[in-house]
Parts: structure tokens; C-alpha cells; sequence
């Protein structure tokens, strides 16, 4: 602590700068978070299964579905949404600001890495830019496994530079609990793998500490990694299986012909960049991506910040030959990469004479064009979607509506699904029923509530293929009702 006010009392403009950082990125991620967040179909599905391991200690041995492969996550995310739950009463809240205070916590951590790579200024540029990106905002205020991966994935790189730079192989065990967290977050975190493995292997002084520390970190990784393994045991092997057909059976998933991937580097690139960066504005993003690009190839030619180049260079290359859609949060086991390699290039500028200040002043209109367009863009401008209070509301209205009795729940929707809903009303002892097609008699009740997201003119409950729908039997629609710009609808079995 003594040490700390020391320091604080040595680099007061920094500290104040640097606090002022982290306010406003708390500010943008929190500001009114229960009104902005993301509560979909995914978000409903693990508060459910975490409130069931809360409530009736039901063990979680597997995480989040992935959405392509039909593959499993580890389950270290449910047991991370565990406490906030519980704390927020059980509410959805409760998660979302966990990870929006990770968020914070992520920006800190570009400051202190970037600090200590660079110079203090270009670490608290770094850390101003990675603040106020409108893309790392949205993915910072939702609970939902990928947006804890680039806080753990940025643990990762700064544990293998303690051990390859500085030979402290205490980081080792560090590094072995944060990679098996960027794995539970999703399966794109091997894509660090080369450059963990590439300065792995370059680290010098192998002696019998390093082996030692080695050996923990193997042991850790293992068990953490362990619930995971003992599911797939118990069940066949069919997430190790999935993983298998997805690089050797899938052909339209992945692809390593030369002439596919390569083509695919320049637009994957500089779609990371326009969207972290330049708030999705194409011209800037395009000069912005030239830019940096430029200033990788010199770091190489000059054999500087080789890991940070590494980092998002085998990240953009791996993502080259997936043959499906890129989403913006693909990105995030590279998001700090990015905003610390502007970091290293205003560093490296600022090395440059004071008698050619000409290319210093440019930048800085550019990095303040920068800051603008950020601020301008930023999500808290916008309407929030109201997704989780519409939920509530909806939840609330069904279980009005169904007077106290036994009830099914069913949804027609392109973005959602009844988890949503199933959620609260399981949460509020609601009697609502999953429907199985093996025991009719048990489960399926006299009347069945569809939740349909659709225009109403593309509601059609009725003949709606969905299976908690068809399981139900044949229906009549007994009422309806329009809540919140939603159709709601009671049916009823057909005599």
C-alpha cells in the first residue's frame, strides 16, 4: 500500500488521467445496464442453469453450446456467474455488471501492460481508445461467455512475456489458469496457441525451476479443464468427436487452400480494425488499417514488439480459413492486441526528433479524430433495446393469465427463445410445464401460452412447427393479446 501512494504521489497527472480513464469506462458500460444488455435466448439459457446449480446444487460439468460444430464449452463461465447472481437476487443484472466491471478491469490491465512495454502516455492512449470503443462497449455490458475472453486472453500474453522476457516462471501457473479460462469462454482461443507456444519455445534458461513451474501448470490447466473431460467420458466422447468432424469432415467450415485464405486476410483485418477502432466508419477504418499495418511490418523488419505482432497477426490468419460469417465478438481473444499495437506506434513516435514534429501533430489530429468519432458513436446514445424489462413484463403477463394452473410456454421468434421467459417464471414458482412427447399425460397441461416476436402477420401459432408447439397436440387459439409490441397467445386443445 506504501508502495502505491508512492506512486500515486510521484505521477499525479497520470493517476488522475488514469482515473478519469476508468470512470468513463465504467460510466458507458453501466449506464443504466439492466435497460441496455443483451437478454436473448443464450443469456435466459445459463441464468437458468445457474439458478438450478444455486438452488439445488445441480453440478455443472459442461458450459455454453458453441454455435457452429455442435460443440461444448467448459462450464468455468456458469460457475463465474455464480456469486453475482445469487448477490443480485437472482437477477439477470447481476451477471451483466460482472462482466461490465471486467470490462473496466481490462482496461486497466492495457494501461498497466502497455505502461510497461511503452511510455506512460501511449499506455493511457491504449487504454483511452479501448474505453470508448462503441464494439467493446456493447460486448461489456452483457453476460454471455465470449465477453470475459479478452481480459483472460491478454492475461495470457503478459504471462508468457514475464516468462520469456524476464525469466519469472511464477507466471507459468498464471498463464495455465488464464488459458483454460479463455478456452471456457469459446474455442477461438486457440488461436493464442502459436504465439504462446512460439515464445514458449524461445524462452531462454530452461532450468529446473522453469520444469518445475511447467509441471504445475500442466497439473492446473488439467483440472480445470477436467469437468469438461469427465463429461465427454460419460457421454461417448461426442464434444472430442465434434471437434474432430468440424476440421475433417465440415469442409464448408474451414478451409486451408492457400488461394481461399489469403484472400480472406486484408478483409478480416480490416474489418477488426473499423470495427473496434473507427466505430464501424469505413474510411477511417481503411486509413486507420493501412496505417498499423504498416507499422506491424516495420516491427518486424526491425524485430520489435514481435508478440503483439504475433498475437493478432496468427489471430487474423486463423480466422482466414474459417469459411463461415465473421461476427465482431470473433475478435475477442485479439481485442487488446489492437489497441496496444496503436500504443507501440505512438511510442515509436514519439521517439521521433522534435525538429520533425510535423508527423507527431498529424497523429494527434488523427487520434482525437479518433476519440471523437468513439464518443460520437457510443452505445449510450442510442435507445436502449429494453430487452430484459420487456421480458419481465411479459413473464409477469403470463403468469397472470394463467389464473394459478399448470401452463406450457412456447415462442416464435427469430432472435429469442421461451428460456427468456422460462427463466422469470420458474424463478416466481409460475406452474409452467415443459412439454415431453414420452409422458403426455404428465406434462403436457390444458393450456399453452406462444410468445411470437414476429409481425402479427407472420403469426401463425397454431401450425407452427416448433416442437414444444407440436408436442402440445392439436390446438385452438382460446385468446390474445398485445403486450409491449408483442403477441401473445392462449391456446387450448381442440376437442
Amino acid at each position: 500500500m506504501e508502495k502505491l501512494k508512492n506512486w500515486v504521489k510521484n505521477n499525479k497527472i497520470e493517476f488522475i488521467i488514469l482515473v478519469t480513464i476508468l470512470a468513463t469506462g465504467a460510466f458507458l458500460r453501466l449506464y443504466k445496464i439492466g435497460d441496455y444488455m443483451t437478454f436473448l435466448g443464450d443469456e435466459g439459457r445459463d441464468a437458468i442453469v445457474v439458478s438450478r446449480f444455486l438452488k439445488y446444487f445441480d453440478i455443472m460439468l459442461i458450459g455454453p453450446g458453441t454455435s457452429i460444430g455442435n460443440m461444448y464449452l467448459g462450464p468455468f463461465y456458469y460457475y463465474m456467474m455464480a456469486i453475482p447472481l445469487l448477490v443480485s437476487n437472482f437477477s439477470p443484472v447481476g451477471p451483466a455488471v460482472m462482466v461490465a466491471l471486467l470490462g473496466v478491469a481490462t482496461i486497466a490491465l492495457v494501461w498497466w501492460v502497455g505502461r510497461e512495454w511503452f511510455l506512460p502516455k501511449a499506455a493511457l492512449l491504449a487504454a483511452t481508445l479501448y474505453a470508448i470503443s462503441p464494439t467493446i462497449i456493447v460486448y461489456s455490458r452483457s453476460s454471455w461467455n465470449p465477453n470475459v475472453m479478452p481480459f483472460f486472453a491478454l492475461l495470457c500474453i503478459y504471462s508468457i512475456w514475464k516468462v520469456y522476457k524476464e525469466n519469472n516462471f511464477q507466471w507459468l501457473i498464471i498463464l495455465g489458469i488464464s488459458f483454460a479460462f479463455v478456452l471456457q469462454s469459446h474455442y477461438l482461443g486457440l488461436l493464442l496457441l502459436p504465439t504462446l507456444g512460439l515464445f514458449w519455445y524461445l524462452t531462454k534458461n530452461k532450468n529446473r525451476e522453469f520444469k518445475k513451474k511447467f509441471l504445475i501448470t500442466s497439473i492446473i490447466f488439467i483440472l480445470l479443464m477436467s469437468p469438461l473431460v469427465i463429461f465427454d467420458a460419460r457421454h461417448g466422447w461426442r464434444n472430442f468427436a465434434a471437434m474432430g468432424q468440424f476440421f475433417s469432415v465440415k469442409k464448408d467450415a474451414v478451409t486451408f487452400k492457400p488461394w481461399f485464405f489469403v484472400s480472406k486476410i486484408w478483409p478480416i483485418y480490416k474489418m477488426s480494425i473499423t470495427s473496434l477502432v473507427t466505430a464501424k466508419i469505413n474510411p477511417l477504418g481503411v486509413t486507420t488499417s493501412i496505417g498499423l499495418a504498416s507499422y506491424m511490418i516495420w516491427s518486424v523488419i526491425k524485430k520489435k514488439n514481435l508478440l503483439l505482432v504475433s498475437w493478432l497477426g496468427f489471430g487474423i490468419l486463423g480466422l482466414s480459413v474459417y469459411k463461415g460469417q465473421i461476427y465482431d465478438h470473433y475478435f475477442g481473444f485479439v481485442f487488446p492486441a489492437i489497441f496496444l499495437l496503436i500504443g507501440a506506434l505512438i511510442y515509436e513516435l514519439s521517439q521521433i526528433k522534435k525538429q520533425q514534429i510535423f508527423f507527431p501533430i498529424c497523429l494527434y489530429v488523427y487520434l482525437s479524430v479518433l476519440v471523437a468519432v468513439n464518443l460520437w458513436n457510443t452505445p449510450i446514445r442510442k435507445a436502449p433495446n429494453m430487452q430484459l424489462p420487456r421480458s419481465i413484463m411479459i413473464s409477469r403477463f403470463i403468469e397472470e393469465k394463467a389464473g394459478g394452473e399448470r401452463f406450457n410456454i412456447a415462442t416464435i421468434s427469430k432472435n429469442s427463445n421461451r428460456d427468456v421467459y422460462q427463466y422469470f417464471l420458474s424463478l416466481w414458482d409460475a406452474k409452467v410445464v415443459d412439454t415431453d412427447p414420452s409422458a403426455v399425460a404428465y406434462t403436457v397441461t390444458n393450456q399453452l401460452f406462444v410468445v411470437c416476436e414476429m409481425p402479427k402477420e407472420k403469426c401463425d401459432p397454431t401450425h407452427d412447427p416448433s416442437a414444444w408447439i407440436t408436442n402440445f397436440g392439436w390446438t385452438k387459439i382460446i385468446d390474445q393479446w398485445e403486450v409491449w409490441g408483442t403477441n401473445i397467445y392462449k391456446l387450448g386443445h381442440t376437442k
